[in-house]
């Protein structure tokens, strides 16, 4: 899409923001309006990015950025319909269009690692992405989260042919995308808001199989009831942790350590070791250099270079604390949101602190996510010695009549559980006297994470 400036209407978004800073590289002027400013706007404003928070167009749109024939406006499904800068554009003839479709004409102007899932697809990519960058086949990244070793969620090569795209499923925005390798890590119902019902969001994912180049691959995560539509040529694949086309081998946890051997058709990696060593890292891992192993640009030393330095997406298994010796205490934040991503989350921190007492933070992110998986955040939760339930962050939702957290905290089996208001959480986690804490949720619980933390260790 050739345009001399775009405007970007929900511009603080982690998604957005990749796509801003990829088009101030190639040089275009780059503008945008979010709700409230926060540290990545910050940043954004610092690298050139015109930001305004006030929804009124007069104040939010720059005199430059009026000009409907050399203007792109993109905007995000996060974005309300009535919001007044959009209904602006809409109202002057703008062309709009969704970040999707913006990232999808990027695909299709590369090689694209796309990377789908339920959950594990911000892992998965920023691996692939750290991998790719780390061989000299290089890659330009659009990431759902920023990846600690770049402080970044945006990766920039010219001179690649490949791009590496975690691809959303909210909105069926991956629809957008047309992958050279596409990567499912699971098929776990979600946003049924969307999608109504679990067969109405496998059709969503079989959709996104159809999308895959006929030169491509598809590589799937055995056992998913997922049935692929792939078109004549793509290669499919499986993976999984211990079997299928990719998978490890003499895997060895201890001393804080995870190794395996990667397999692949035809050969294996031997000695890998994980960065960030918690056992869902090796499925996760599995998968990123199986979608770089098929662009046979893939260097082995490299690859497992990348895999031993890979820190991680901040807020994925992020330690905020870490006090020496047998019984120092653990402050672990992961921005788990589906109950399978929380169940995941707390056997991960179980298996790293065998014996300790795990304490669990959890904000439920979405009304209607908590209205169709409460009994399975219930089920999760008890997995924990002592759980702290906060109230549920809206996001971009309205409450709904009867929808609480209250409705998780009643099926919680676990004894020592609390119903707390957000701005206790702090003086509730000290006074529990924890041994490991792990916050968890996609709202704004991080923040509380980061406060506690840090007066612990100014004490």
């Amino acid at each position: 899409m050739e345009t001399k400036q775009i405007y970007f209407v929900g511009a603080g978004g982690i998604g957005m923001a990749a796509l801003e800073r990829y088009y101030l590289a190639k040089g275009q002027a780059v503008a945008g309006y979010d709700r409230t400013p926060s540290e990545l706007t910050d940043a954004l404003e610092k690298e050139g990015v015109i930001i305004c928070f006030e929804d009124d167009p007069e104040k939010a749109v720059p005199i430059e950025f009026r000009d409907a024939e050399n203007t792109l406006v993109v905007y995000t499904p996060a974005i309300p319909s009535d919001n007044r800068v959009l209904g602006y554009f809409r109202a002057n003839g703008f062309n709009i269009v969704k970040r999707a479709a913006l990232l999808g004409e990027i695909t299709r102007d590369s090689k694209a690692l796309c990377f789908a899932g339920t959950h594990g697809k911000t892992t998965t990519s920023s691996m692939a992405a750290h991998i790719m960058h780390n061989c000299k086949a290089g890659c330009n990244a659009f990431l759902g989260g920023v990846l600690r070793n770049y402080n970044s969620n945006y990766l920039l090569d010219p001179a690649s042919d490949y791009s590496v795209v975690e691809a959303d499923e909210f909105d069926r925005s991956f629809h957008h995308l047309t992958p050279y390798v596409a990567v499912i890590t699971a098929t776990d119902p979600d946003h049924l808001d969307i999608y109504g019902d679990e067969e109405g969001y496998l059709e969503g994912f079989a959709r996104f199989t159809e999308l895959v180049r006929p030169d491509g691959a598809l590589i799937l995560h055995t056992g998913l009831k997922l049935k692929p539509r792939p078109q004549p040529g793509v290669k499919v694949y499986h993976y999984s942790m211990t079997e299928g086309d990719f998978h490890a081998e003499n895997i060895r946890q201890g001393n804080g350590e995870i190794r395996f051997d990667f397999v692949y058709p035809g050969g294996r990696i031997d000695n890998i070791s994980l960065g960030v060593p918690v056992e869902i890292n090796i499925e996760n891992a599995v998968a990123a250099l199986a979608a770089c192993w098929y662009t046979g640009e893939m260097e082995p030393d490299k690859a497992r270079d990348a895999i031993a330095t890979f820190m991680g997406p901040k807020r994925r298994f992020e330690f905020y604390l870490k006090e020496p010796g047998e019984n120092g205490r653990a402050i672990i934040d992961d921005y788990a949101h589906h109950p399978d991503e929380l169940r995941a989350a707390i056997l991960s921190v179980k298996k790293l602190y065998p014996g300790r007492r795990l304490t669990v933070a959890f904000q439920p992110h979405l009304y209607s996510r908590t209205r169709d998986f409460y009994r399975e955040f219930a089920g999760a939760l008890s997995l924990a010695d002592e759980v702290i339930l906060l109230p549920i962050y809206p996001a971009r939702e309205e409450p709904i009549a009867g929808v609480s957290s209250e409705m998780v905290y009643n099926l919680v089996t676990t004894e020592k559980k609390l119903l707390e208001r957000r701005e206790d959480l702090i003086d509730t986690a000290k006074n529990c006297n924890f041994e490991i804490l792990l916050t968890a949720g996609a709202g704004d619980i991080v923040l509380l994470t980061e406060k506690l933390s840090q007066s612990i260790i100014d004490n």
